[in-house]
């Protein structure tokens, strides 16, 4: 029986650009090397794109838009291909959770489910759901006849991140290409691999050459290049908020293109005294924001919890802890991989070391974990006596830290957990209904759960409020980032 381990032994990945419908070096010969967070192996040298790059990969995707071997076919013809794609996804599934694993450092196990399964369900998703949207007929007065219809914006540039390279890819490409637009995408260089092979796939599934292109390099290079570009349409971004900004202020300068942005957050957890199910609300806080090591932008990363029922709260946290110690990402029992490459890792310690200083109490965690691998890891950390001034409550980690608080009083949970510059995700924990309602109506997020985390699925809109972002990605409302509306007034009198 082949395993995982003998898989990446034999891997050979490539990491040219996609252009065109071709794998194609750098027009500069500049590469960078792809390293694994498991344990520091090399994956191969990857294709440093850039401005020059960026300019040849729109042009493709602009002659492909204007001649329509694309965005002119039938939305049934479109939604074909996509379904093709998506079972093409399915077929290479293994392959491609291998590729996420090594790249990012997630575990086996969840780059199967969670990632190859919800990027190809959201593929096959927008391929379905494209020839069931209907446009519209003004009620104007009898002599007239006003359209409303929905048209393809043209060239859309997606920059992902790394935390979830293929299913953060699958969310802006398949509405785009579902709508009729060509697609340039951008991954980040520290997780590629996926992005890449994704797509041969779609090509392989008929979507035409030219119509979706895929740029390797580093932000400030192929990034920057394409919030400049004054022949992109659209841009669709996932990262920090930091980032976020300057793409913005970009979309501005070069040809006031949709610059649609999904960033940062510190999400708020809050666990009322009458909270329901006592163990169902530890074990949701403490899964929710150990998953993928923490690095998820909506991890519930500040944990609110009455004080009548905290310390017995913690204790059952503690208990769970153990749990999500890290282990070889490539053992399909392992829940909590590595860290995503040095740099982060380095972040997240240094968070650590100021959640210390800063005065909270360290109740578990708080160390790297296996060193001798040559990977990267972190332990799962848990903050005690932590209050909303301190750096550990404010700034989002991006990695497996909680931070405890206390309160008396709902309102002021409310009130502290809306006191931060993000608003991507909440929730609340109470069997009060009119507490329930009412608390996430105050709540300042675009998400907010009641009695759980994470609930989720394609058929509802993710992202933010406040600097967490704009747009919101899955779901129908996707296709308002990617679509023009027209207004077609015909006189008949």
């Amino acid at each position: 029986m082949t395993t995982w381990y003998d898989k990446a032994a034999s891997l050979q990945a490539d990491g040219r650009a996609f252009i065109g419908g071709e794998r194609v070096w750098a027009k500069s010969g500049q590469q960078f090397e792809n390293l694994s967070p498991i344990d520091g192996r090399t994956l191969g040298m990857v294709a440093r794109c850039d401005g020059a790059d960026v300019d040849i990969a729109v042009a493709a995707a602009r002659a492909a838009f204007e001649d329509r071997r694309w965005a002119g076919k039938s939305p049934a013809q479109r939604k074909r291909v996509l379904i093709k794609f998506a079972d093409l996804m399915q077929k290479h599934g293994q392959e491609l959770a291998l590729l996420e694993t090594l790249d990012m450092g997630k575990p086996i196990k969840y780059s199967q489910t969670v990632d190859v399964g919800g990027a190809s369900n959201c593929i096959r998703w927008y391929g379905e759901a494209i020839d069931k949207i209907y446009d519209e007929i003004a009620p104007t007065p009898a002599d007239s006849l006003a359209l409303i219809t929905r048209e393809p914006v043209g060239v859309v540039a997606a920059i992902v991140p790394w935390n979830y390279p293929m299913l953060m890819a699958a969310w802006k490409i398949a509405p785009a290409l579902a709508a009729g637009n060509s697609v340039v995408l951008k991954p980040s260089e520290k997780s590629p691999l996926t992005a890449l092979r994704l797509a041969e796939l779609a090509l392989e599934a008929g979507v035409p050459s030219g119509v979706f292109n895929v740029l390797p390099g580093y932000g400030a290079e192929a990034g920057a290049a394409l919030a400049l570009h004054m022949d992109v349409d659209c841009i669709g971004f996932t990262g920090s908020t930091r980032v976020g900004k300057q793409i913005m202020q970009m979309a501005g300068q070069s040809n006031l293109k949709r610059a649609w942005t999904e960033l940062g957050g510190k999400s708020a957890n809050i666990v009322c005294a009458d909270c329901p199910d006592l163990d169902a609300a530890v074990e949701s806080a403490i899964g929710s924001i150990f998953f993928n090591q923490g690095e998820s932008c909506n991890a519930p990363s500040r944990l609110f919890v009455e004080a009548s029922i905290k310390d017995r709260f913690v204790e059952k946290a503690l208990a769970l802890v153990p749990n999500y110690a890290p282990a070889d990402p490539l053992d399909e029992s392992t829940v909590m991989g590595a860290i995503v490459d040095a740099t982060q890792l380095k972040t997240v310690m240094g968070y650590i070391e100021a959640g210390k200083s800063g005065g909270a109490r360290l109740l578990a965690g708080g160390k790297q974990a296996r060193t001798e691998t040559g990977g990267y890891y972190v332990e799962p950390t848990l903050f005690d006596q932590v209050d909303s001034n301190m750096t550990i409550a404010r700034e989002e980690i991006f990695g497996p830290v909680l931070s405890v608080l206390s309160f008396t009083d709902v309102q002021e949970a409310v009130r502290q957990a809306n006191a931060t510059q993000y608003g991507l995700h909440a929730a609340v924990w109470t069997a009060d209904l009119s507490k329930a309602i009412q608390t996430s109506r105050a709540l300042r997020a675009g998400t907010v759960h009641v009695n759980q985390y994470d609930g989720d699925d394609i058929t509802v809109p993710f992202g933010g409020y406040k600097q967490s972002g704009n747009g919101r990605d899955k779901s129908l409302h996707a296709f308002d980032k990617y679509t023009e509306l027209k207004t077609t007034w015909i006189q008949i009198g």
